[in-house]
């Protein structure tokens, strides 16, 4: 799969805008800088050019185009539908963006994941003993070294996808997709041998290193017939790269849902984040209905403030203006008066994590804790 793009497909791609402005609105980065160059729309020009005049760059730093987010915002609010996640990947596949040092080293370390969780391990160790600026990922109530219980084996048509970070991080929350979907009358194995999506790869340009995980993970998910994903994020990448159909879990699950019993939640009054990510293919309609299931629930969804800022590396990359924009989802989680936040995404997780004052969990993780036990039987006699 060769992720770059022709000069020809990028300019024709660019062509498509048609420069209306409907977008700007919905651009974080425009909305923080108010500049013309950090706008869908400026970006489209500059990737024009660059496909038209090939030979004026190379790996010079291009800080507009750098700095965009991919949270796909200005896709939903184009009335020209202009591809812009294909011609963004496209272009810096095609023109590889300078990488800082951070990104080359959390890019080597996604695409390794024994040496990223021996870290992760290390981090979890060290954690009270680091200074304030070095903690960059908090630490949840889900993270797999707080819980040390093995994957039940299972011999099952679906998979389900680990990833990198969430490797570790979402131990937990795999097993609590495991659980609802055997009361659903399911089964699904989690294949060790599986790396990470590749979406980081991609967005920092490094379309061999993608297609590598690709191989890798299409040799780990043969012979299965779906791949169930939890991460939005990861979404959209796995779609082009698994080699099997690649199905959101909530929406799995929703399908599913009238067997889905849960308990009373007592009032219990919890914050729902919609991660950019998840706006694309009916998981956030998906989680809502689930959520929806259980009893005595009150559910807030946050409004619409723009992308919380994780953006994949953007929050190790750019950490001053991750947490600029993390600041309007956070405030309106607090004042919300909910107990905990719930987001699909484990990058806005970590994000939004680091600023919060109450617990964020991955809904499905929240949703098993109600799950109804199934009755045990009787004995006749």
């Amino acid at each position: 799969m060769n992720y770059a793009l022709s000069p020809d497909k990028r300019s024709d791609l660019a062509q498509q805008c048609v420069k209306c402005g409907l977008c700007l609105p919905h651009c974080p980065t425009y909305a923080i800088t108010q500049n013309e160059a950090e706008s869908p729309r400026g970006r489209i020009a500059l990737m024009s050019d660059m496909a038209q005049n090939p030979d004026l760059y190379g790996s010079a730093e291009l800080p507009s185009l750098d700095n965009c987010l991919a949270c796909r915002r200005c896709e939903s609010a184009c009335p020209a539908h202009v591809s812009y996640d294909e011609l963004l990947i496209g272009t810096r596949c095609a023109v590889t963006p300078a990488l800082p040092w951070q990104a080359k080293t959390a890019l080597w370390l996604m695409a390794h994941k024994p040496w990223l969780n021996r870290l992760l391990a290390l981090y979890r160790f060290s954690f009270k003993a680091l200074p304030q600026k070095l903690k960059i990922l908090p630490l949840p109530g889900n993270c797999a070294v707080m819980d040390n219980r093995p994957m039940p084996a299972t011999a099952s048509r679906s998979a389900v996808f680990s990833g990198c970070v969430a490797d570790v991080y979402e131990h937990g929350t795999r097993l609590a997709l495991l659980k609802l979907l055997q009361a659903a009358g399911e089964s699904a194995d989690i294949p060790e041998a599986q790396s990470c999506c590749g979406q980081a790869a991609l967005h920092a340009g490094d379309g061999i290193a993608a297609q590598r995980l690709a191989v890798h993970n299409q040799n780990a998910f043969a012979g299965y017939e779906r791949l169930l994903v939890m991460a939005s994020g990861c979404f959209s990448a796995l779609q082009q790269s698994a080699g099997i159909p690649v199905i959101d879990a909530a929406v799995y699950l929703q399908q599913r849902a009238d067997a889905l019993r849960f308990k009373s939640a007592q009032g219990l009054h919890i914050a729902l984040h919609t991660p950019c990510s998840a706006s694309f293919h009916g998981q956030h309609a998906a989680m809502l209905a689930l959520l929806r299931k259980i009893p005595d629930l009150h559910i807030t969804e946050l409004a619409d403030q723009g992308c919380c800022g994780a953006a994949g590396l953007h929050q190790i990359v750019q950490p001053e203006r991750a947490r600029l924009l993390a600041g309007p989802p956070i405030e309106t989680a607090h004042a919300s008066g909910a107990a905990l936040l719930l987001s699909q995404n484990i990058g806005c997780r970590l994000h939004l994590g680091n600023g919060l004052r109450i617990p964020v969990l991955h809904p499905i993780e929240f949703m098993a804790q109600f799950l109804h036990d199934p009755p045990t039987p009787t004995d006749p006699h």
